[in-house]
């Protein structure tokens, strides 16, 4: 027989005042892998399904307490290239390839870093607040508000995703779908969502394949338009309604009684 426990993106990205529901799920995927241990001689499976922000009750009360997302592409400026990272300071998304590869192009006026995120490792914090010191191109603007964040994505160029370990990251989902081409490191979370024949992936660490891809994106009038269309033949793939109807067949097929 199977098992199958919803739990939810909580219990590895957190929001303020969501503590009990995220040590909830964290207890239940907890539960779910000790399950998985002890009943594998009896030819019982345990399975975690982790959505992201679903429509459910909750889900609806969250969205309208934080607004609708408007997804879709801003105006951007001709004057330089912005580049933007989204994610909190800690060693899976690897922050450091970031940093490396805008102390590479600190000769480049015409290429800007922005990063947004949490100081998780303390660490990276400081390195982040050092390099915001030396170089006037790149900028460590902490965290923000969602709708905040969503509109840097918008007016960026690139979104850099530069993570180690990944599992498909909403943060790519909403720049493809707001119509910003994406930078992304060459793991399976990543490839998962972009596809294999995407031209914007760097090895993982590769601080001098991000700086190639970004001197293209400034430089070759070709690539950015590349890689915004085939970032919106992905764009459907995580439309909410697919994605609730993908989850519903995932469940389905997990509960279905083997014949």
């Amino acid at each position: 027989g199977d098992i199958v426990m919803v739990s939810s993106v909580a219990t590895r990205k957190f929001a303020a005042s969501g503590a009990p529901y995220s040590m909830a799920k964290a207890a239940m995927e907890a539960l779910a892998l000790t399950l998985a241990k002890e009943e594998r001689g009896n030819g019982i499976r345990t399975h975690i399904v982790s959505p992201s922000l679903t429509e459910t009750e909750m889900g609806r009360r969250l969205s309208a307490a934080r607004g609708a997302a408007d997804l879709r592409a801003l105006d951007k400026t001709s004057r330089h290239l912005r580049a933007l990272m989204v994610g909190n300071l800690r060693v899976e998304k690897s922050p450091a390839t970031y940093f490396e590869a805008a102390r590479r192009l600190a000769g480049r006026a015409d290429i800007v870093f922005d990063h947004v995120g949490s100081p998780l490792d303390p660490a990276l914090g400081r390195q982040a607040q050092a390099l915001a010191a030396l170089l006037p191109g790149y900028r460590w603007l902490g965290a923000l508000p969602h709708r905040a964040t969503l509109a840097r994505i918008q007016r960026a160029h690139v979104l850099v995703h530069p993570s180690a370990i990944e599992g498909g990251a909403h943060v790519v989902m909403e720049a493809v779908r707001s119509g910003t081409p994406v930078l992304a490191s060459r793991i399976a979370g990543n490839v998962g969502m972009l596809g294999r024949a995407y031209r914007g992936y760097f090895d993982c660490g590769d601080a001098q394949g991000l700086v190639r891809l970004l001197l293209r994106c400034r430089d070759d009038p070709a690539m950015l338009p590349a890689l915004r269309a085939q970032c919106d033949e992905r764009a459907p793939l995580f439309d909410p309604a697919r994605e609730r109807a993908t989850l519903r067949r995932l469940l389905a097929g997990l509960l279905e009684t083997p014949r």
